[in-house]
């Protein structure tokens, strides 16, 4: 009998099985950790990593990570499930499948100009706000705008989540990743900028291009029709108009008013209600339509809050340190080249039990940093290692929460996604090695 892949769920359960069994045999140690003025964030201090008494993770302490990893993460689970709700409730205005005709329409002879345009769309998207929960409640709307245009359910996720993490990992601008680093590393901030774009067009044509090639859904044909579709209602128009500023507020918010996960959450709130109004849902309908969304994304939080529980797990056990110090404490003793490619290799790896790119930007910034000045790397290399290496894993790892909660919420398996995916990921990675070697010297 063929095994089939394991559910979601049961793979984020082994993987804090997995965590717990590191915590029984990886010596626990830490760091001692400072405040940093600049990002008011603490930070490790360089040489000060101690042993310390080990503390494994008890089976009960274990199941216990579980709703302690909820209550973690409670804000990235009430934003999921509120934009869930909202996108539920636009989506039950017709803006969303009407626009979408209207769209595909317009491009039914181009849909490469399409896919295109949606691609540049999500990689500017993450490139300013580290763009990536909040593709899980626009799930529902990508999976039929893959089967209008004919593309597989892995290649739209491709073309929006994966192009949303390749503007986070190459851009410039992400304040969750290259500008918390850049901060904590003492470089200053958006220098590199240039270098950063010419790599970031590069792999995003790349990756677009890929799945343009290689996405079509051969099985099932998609004819688009030649009968033009109605014209969009001022209510939708309006609809689709507050979706957009939405958005557009939201990243502004996050670049300059210092919004969290509670911020984005109230004003995606406040847009499904108004939605549901102008959609003429009427009050009742609104809140009946919220409700329905709710239920759409629990499992994905369910994800999202797990995920969390990993980390937890490594953390209780005091183990992560010690993890950092065993990844990158050889990189002294190496040629430049490969102490930077060693660098990526080491942030890739760390990114399985730390999946926050901030929190690991906070970890190994201060540590990284010095070692480069001793080996005469410039310390923006160090940044450029850590922004590829960490972000580029969120495609990979089954820790990000949200990586697991768009491939549930999509009906794709991580085998699926992983079969469909780990070519380019890996040319990917070869892209950012070669910036990295190259900003050795540019940066020098």
């Amino acid at each position: 009998m063929k095994l089939s892949f394991p559910h979601p769920l049961i793979i984020m359960l082994a993987f804090i099985g997995i965590a717990t069994l590191l915590t029984y045999v990886v010596p626990a140690g830490s760091y001692d950790r400072i405040v940093d003025e600049a990002t008011g964030r603490e930070i490790v201090v360089q040489g000060s990593y101690k042993q310390q008494q080990s503390n494994p993770v008890s089976i009960g302490k274990m199941f216990l990570t579980v709703p302690e990893g909820f209550i973690e993460g409670a804000e990235v689970v009430i934003l999921i499930l509120i934009i869930g709700g909202a996108f539920y409730i636009v989506e039950k205005t017709g803006a969303f499948s009407q626009g979408l005709e209207v769209l595909i329409f317009r491009f039914k002879k181009a849909k490469s100009y399409l896919i295109l345009i949606l691609g540049v769309l999500f990689a500017t998207m993450g490139n300013l706000s580290g763009f990536q929960e909040e593709i899980i409640a626009m799930v529902p709307l990508l999976m039929v705008l893959a089967h209008k245009i004919g593309y597989t359910k892995t290649s739209i996720i491709a073309f929006s989540l994966g192009c949303a993490v390749i503007g986070g990992s190459f851009g410039p601008t992400n304040p969750f990743g290259v500008i918390i680093a850049q901060k904590v590393a003492e470089v200053p901030v958006f220098t590199g900028g240039l270098y950063r774009m010419v790599f970031l067009i590069l792999a995003l044509t790349f990756w677009i291009a890929y799945f343009i090639k290689t996405g079509k859904d051969n099985f099932a044909p998609i004819t688009l029709s030649d009968v033009k579709p109605k014209k969009l209602s001022n209510s939708h128009v309006l609809i689709l108009i507050l979706v957009g500023l939405t958005f557009g507020v939201m990243v502004f918010g996050l670049t300059n008013w210092d919004w969290n996960y509670n911020e984005m959450s109230a004003i995606f709130f406040a847009l499904g209600l108004a939605a549901g109004l102008i959609g003429n849902l009427g009050i009742n309908g609104t809140a009946r339509a919220y409700s329905e969304g709710f239920g759409e994304l629990i499992f994905a939080g369910v994800i999202v809050g797990m995920a969390r529980s990993i980390y937890m797990v490594l953390q209780e056990g005091m183990v992560i340190d010690t993890i950092i110090l065993g990844l990158f404490s050889p990189l002294d003793g190496l040629p430049l080249g490969l102490s930077g490619v060693a660098m990526l290799i080491g942030q890739c790896i760390l990114h399985i039990p730390v999946p926050s790119t901030s929190g690991q930007a906070v970890l190994t910034m201060p540590l990284l940093a010095p070692i480069a000045d001793l080996i005469g790397m410039s310390r923006q290399v160090v940044v450029l290692a850590y922004q590829y290496g960490a972000g580029l894993m969120d495609l990979v790892t089954p820790t990000n929460g949200a990586l697991m909660a768009i491939l549930a919420a999509s009906g794709i398996s991580y085998k699926e996604w992983m079969k469909a995916s780990w070519k380019p990921i890996l040319i990917l990675l070869i892209i950012a090695a070669v910036s990295i070697i190259l900003g050795i010297f540019v940066f020098a």
